[in-house]
C-alpha cells in the first residue's frame, strides 16, 4: 500500500450527498466521487485514525485499493495540494475599474420591510441622478477601467425607472463613448417592475440590456414584504410586466431575483411558485438584517434553510428528469475552470473593481455602503480620492479574513460579501456567520449537481 501524507481538514473537504460520497481538493479544485471504502478511508485520516479496522467490514484486499487510490490522487496533486499563491503579489496588483453600480434614482415607488436602502433614501434625501453626472460616471469608468475591454453598468436605486429618461440617455451615450474608445459596456437594469411598461421594455430589448427582476415568489410573500408606497400589494401590478418582459426578451438575459427571510423559511415553495409563473431563471437570497428585526435571520433557523436547499436539489432533478430544466443561480458552479484567481479571492472586487455611484456622483465601495460617510471614495469628477480605503477593501481576501485560511470553501465564496460582514459585525475581515453556513450548503448542493451531470455525461 503506497503511504499516503498527511493531510489537512482545511484542504481537502469530503462529504457525502444522497448517494455520492464527494471529495473536493480545495487547492487545485479538483473533485472526484469516491465509493464508500475510500470515503471512509480518506475520514479516518482526516481524523487522525488508522484506516486498518475498515479491513473487517470491507476486506483488507479493498481498504488496500482505497489506499492505493488515494495516494495516487495525492501523487498527482489532486488531494491534498498546497496553496501557490503569493499573497504578497496579490497585494501589490494593479487594479482597475470593470464596474459600476449607477444609482440613478434614491427613490422608490415600493415600501419594502427589509430595504437596506431605507426605501429608497440611503439615508439621505430623496433625489434622482441628473444626465450630466451620469456621463461623467461613464466617463470616469471608461478611463479608469484601463486595459479592460469590457466594462459593465448596473442601473440600480431606489427605482431606477423613476428615471427612465436619464437611463435611456445614458445608454445611448455609453454605447456611443465605449465605441470611440474601442470598448464594450455592459448594461444591466434592476427593478421591481411597477414601471415596466411596453416602451421601457422595447427600449431595454433593442439595447440588449440585462434585467433583474425582484419578485419575492407567492402572492402573499411579495406583498407582505414588498408593498407599494400606498401600503398595496405589488404582486398583481408587476407579474404581468415581468411576464411581459421575460416573453419580449425570449427567455433568456433576466434573472427573477427573491429575498427570503424569517417569513418564508419554506422558500422552495416560492421557488416552485415561479416555475408554474413560467419563469426559469431565478436567484434567492437570504435577508441580512439586524438581529432584532423580526424577519431577520439567526443560526437557529439554519437546520430549516438547509432543508430547503436539499428540497431545490430534489426540484431540480425532479425536472431534469421531466426532460425540462430551470437556472437556480446559486447551484452555478464550474468544476472544471472556475472564475479567475482575483475573483476567487476577492469575490466581487467592492471598492477597488466594483463602485457605486450615488445621484450626486460619490463613490462608494458598493451599493450596501452609500450613505455610510466614512465609505466615500471620491467622486465621478475627481476619481478615487481616498485611496487609504480603497486599499483597506483590496486587502479584504480570504487569506487575511479570520477563520477563512482554514475554511474548505474560500477559494468558491471568496470570504463572503463583505458588507454583510461589516453590518454583522463592523469588520470586513469578520465575514457574516449565517452567511457562511448557507453559502456552504449551498455550494455542496451545487457541486453535487454539477458531478451528477458530469457522470450523466
Amino acid at each position: 500500500m503506497h503511504a499516503i501524507k498527511e493531510l489537512s481538514p482545511s484542504d481537502v473537504h469530503l462529504f457525502s450527498y444522497r448517494e455520492l460520497n464527494i471529495l473536493l481538493d480545495v487547492n487545485s479544485g479538483a473533485v472526484h466521487v469516491l465509493d464508500d471504502v475510500a470515503a471512509e478511508y480518506l475520514r479516518c485520516l482526516l481524523n487522525g485514525e488508522s484506516p486498518e479496522p475498515l479491513a473487517t467490514r470491507y476486506g483488507w484486499q479493498a481498504v488496500k485499493e482505497a489506499g492505493d487510490q488515494l495516494a495516487g490522487l495525492q501523487q498527482q496533486g489532486l488531494l491534498g495540494s498546497k496553496s501557490t499563491i503569493d499573497v504578497g503579489a496579490l497585494e501589490q496588483e494593479q487594479s482597475y475599474i470593470k464596474s459600476l453600480c449607477l444609482h440613478v434614482s434614491h427613490d422608490c415607488n415600493l415600501r419594502c420591510r427589509y430595504c437596506f436602502a431605507g426605501t429608497g433614501r440611503f439615508g439621505g434625501e430623496r433625489q434622482l441622478m441628473d444626465l450630466a453626472t451620469a456621463k461623467q460616471a461613464v466617463d470616469f469608468l471608461l478611463d479608469a477601467s484601463g486595459p479592460r475591454q469590457f466594462c459593465e453598468i448596473d442601473f440600480f436605486g431606489g427605482e431606477p425607472l423613476l428615471n427612465f429618461s436619464v437611463v435611456r440617455d445614458t445608454v445611448l451615450y455609453a454605447k456611443e463613448a465605449a465605441r470611440k474608445t474601442g470598448k464594450e459596456i455592459r448594461l444591466t437594469l434592476t427593478t421591481n417592475g411597477m414601471l415596466l411598461d411596453e416602451a421601457v421594455r422595447k427600449f431595454i430589448k433593442d439595447h440588449g440590456i440585462k434585467v433583474v427582476l425582484s419578485l419575492d415568489g407567492r402572492p402573499e410573500i411579495n406583498d407582505y414584504m414588498r408593498p407599494a408606497a400606498n401600503g398595496e400589494g405589488s404582486y398583481g401590478k408587476i407579474l404581468p410586466n415581468f411576464h411581459s418582459m421575460v416573453r419580449d426578451l425570449n427567455g433568456v438575459d433576466y434573472y427573477i431575483r427573491g429575498t427570503y427571510t424569517r417569513h418564508n423559511l419554506d422558500f422552495s415553495e416560492d421557488i416552485v411558485h415561479m416555475l408554474r409563473q413560467g419563469f426559469r431563471e431565478l436567484s434567492v437570497e437570504p435577508v441580512v438584517a439586524p438581529p432584532e428585526a423580526p424577519y431577520s435571520l439567526s443560526e437557529q433557523d439554519y437546520p430549516r434553510i438547509a432543508q430547503e436547499y436539499d428540497r431545490l436539489v430534489e426540484l431540480y432533478l425532479e425536472w431534469q428528469a421531466q426532460g425540462k430544466s430551470f437556472n437556480f443561480f446559486h447551484f452555478n458552479v464550474n468544476l472544471e475552470q472556475g472564475p479567475c484567481l482575483s475573483k476567487r479571492l476577492r469575490g466581487c472586487g467592492a471598492g477597488f473593481e466594483y463602485l457605486a455611484v450615488t445621484p450626486g456622483g460619490d463613490l462608494y465601495p458598493c451599493h450596501q455602503f452609500v450613505g455610510e460617510e466614512e465609505f466615500c471614495l471620491g467622486n465621478v469628477g475627481t476619481g478615487i480620492t481616498n485611496w487609504d480605503l480603497s486599499s483597506y477593501f483590496q486587502r479584504a481576501h480570504v487569506f487575511n479574513k479570520k477563520d477563512c485560511p482554514q475554511c474548505w470553501a474560500r477559494f468558491h465564496c471568496s470570504g463572503g460579501c463583505n458588507a454583510n460582514a461589516y453590518q454583522q459585525n463592523g469588520d470586513l475581515f469578520t465575514p457574516y456567520g449565517v452567511g457562511c453556513l448557507i453559502q456552504k450548503k449551498r455550494l455542496e448542493c451545487a457541486i453535487y449537481l454539477e458531478v451528477k451531470k458530469l457522470l450523466q455525461e
